[in-house]
């Protein structure tokens, strides 16, 4: 494991202090932290955030014909069509957690069949780009000791020390918190999602800063949480959804319109009135059945980080340093406990 990556200064990037020791400690106690709650009586061992999946579906990933050329980088290449995995889930540690409970949602998107050298080392050679996105365009935390200082206090067995571990965050971050804790929603397919940090576009003269966001292709406003609901309802309406046709997502990049708009800032939104979205491709959730056993536990064994990238779609930020490290030590773990292999897809067939 290393916590050693490029810093993209010209793009505003700047380590914290304590940045990598502070990396380091967090990897470590999430994956103490799993190698506890899943003994070999209590297998599969699963993801320490999103474990709970609603689905995991094929899509395709269909480049705009008419992309602005300052956006045409990486996998945007105009009129380009990807297929795709897709994997929708709750955030909560827990994955018996019921639906109706409020809670952070990801929309994790795996394209395939993408060519040229990836970020990560050890899988340099893989054909794949990961986008990962959650329905808040904030995330809670930019400081990774103020993270190390969260999972140190809530894992204290003394219940005075585990009550005081939202002040480790701040006010700001509580606020984010509590606003993202607080979430509910109805469809997964129906609900808009955001990266909510930024990323590179492009390379060397023509790199900028930019954040990403998955919308409804048509908007969902008179959908309903279901009376006395399923605990497992968003997977039920996911399958109704599909059942009777396909689903549709836009895929938007925000360029960063002013300095102020910091890529070190993980609380603060870009405001679309200050840096509005351009549609960069069309995502096709074709009409399917995807809750069989079998496609539930491919769904599991995939691994996401916003790492599995080209070159110009570089993670920027101190929450994607973080995670270059931790997401790759804990699924190193997790495909060891279920002694599974640990690989990427192909394209569905």
């Amino acid at each position: 494991m290393t916590t050693d990556v490029e810093i993209d200064a010209e793009l505003g990037e700047s380590p914290w202090p304590g940045e990598a020791e502070a990396t380091r400690a967090i990897a470590s106690l999430i994956e103490t932290t799993i190698r506890k709650r899943y003994p070999p009586e209590n297998r599969p061992a699963r993801r320490d955030a999103h474990p709970k999946a609603h689905g995991c579906v094929r899509a395709t990933f269909t480049v705009v014909p008419e992309l602005p050329a300052s956006l045409a980088h990486g996998v945007f290449v105009p009129g380009k069509s990807y297929r795709a995995w897709i994997r929708f889930s709750n955030g909560s540690s827990d994955p018996s957690r019921a639906d109706a409970k409020g809670d952070a949602r990801g929309m994790a998107i795996k394209l395939t069949g993408v060519p040229g050298a990836k970020l990560l080392p050890a899988e340099s050679d893989a054909q794949t780009q990961d986008f990962v996105l959650l329905n808040h365009p904030v995330f809670f935390i930019d400081d990774p000791r103020q993270y190390l200082a969260l999972f140190r206090r809530g894992g204290s067995p003394n219940p005075l020390v585990k009550l005081t571990a939202p002040f480790a965050i701040g006010l700001k971050g509580v606020l984010i918190t509590r606003a993202i804790a607080q979430k509910q929603i109805a469809n997964p397919l129906h609900t808009r999602y955001w990266s909510t940090v930024p990323y590179r576009l492009g390379d060397g003269a023509h790199k900028q800063a930019v954040k990403y966001s998955a919308r409804p292709c048509v908007p969902h406003a008179n959908d309903r949480i279901p009376d006395n609901p399923d605990p497992n309802y968003l997977r039920k309406a996911m399958a109704s959804t599909l059942a009777a046709g396909d689903a549709c997502f836009e895929f938007l990049v925000q360029p960063r319109r002013s300095p102020a708009m910091k890529v070190e800032d993980s609380q603060t939104e870009w405001l679309e009135s200050e840096a509005p979205f351009v549609k960069a491709a069309t995502i096709t959730i074709p009409a399917q059945a995807f809750d069989s056993d079998a496609q539930m536990a491919f769904g599991e064994n995939l691994s996401f980080t916003p790492w599995h990238a080209l070159p110009e779609h570089r993670p920027l930020g101190a929450v994607n340093r973080v995670r270059r490290v931790v997401y790759e030590q804990i699924s190193k773990v997790r495909h060891e406990l279920n002694q599974a292999p640990r690989e990427e897809p192909a394209p569905w067939p």
